[in-house]
């Protein structure tokens, strides 16, 4: 099983969809490969129509760009010793 959980979120059709269109595999290595060019291309060129016909790469990107994370707050946790 796939250990990546950008693949994970996508459908399981789309899976199916992407091993029984594109086999038959020589082996796990061309399988592997096949898998991340999938998802290569379903987070940066596919176009999103619920973002605005964007990848949701370039969408994340600007989201981050213009919504930085909070400062982070120092915690001084004391010693049980």
């Amino acid at each position: 099983m796939c250990q990546s959980p950008r693949l994970r979120t996508t459908s399981r059709g789309a899976q199916a969809e992407l091993i029984r269109n594109n086999g038959p595999w020589k082996g796990i290595d061309d399988l592997e490969i096949a898998v991340a060019e999938y998802i290569d291309w379903f987070n940066h060129r596919r176009l999103h129509g619920e973002i605005g016909l964007i990848p949701p790469a370039e969408h994340e990107d600007h989201y981050y760009r213009h919504n930085p994370a909070p400062a982070t707050v120092g915690v001084s946790v004391q010693s049980l010793h």
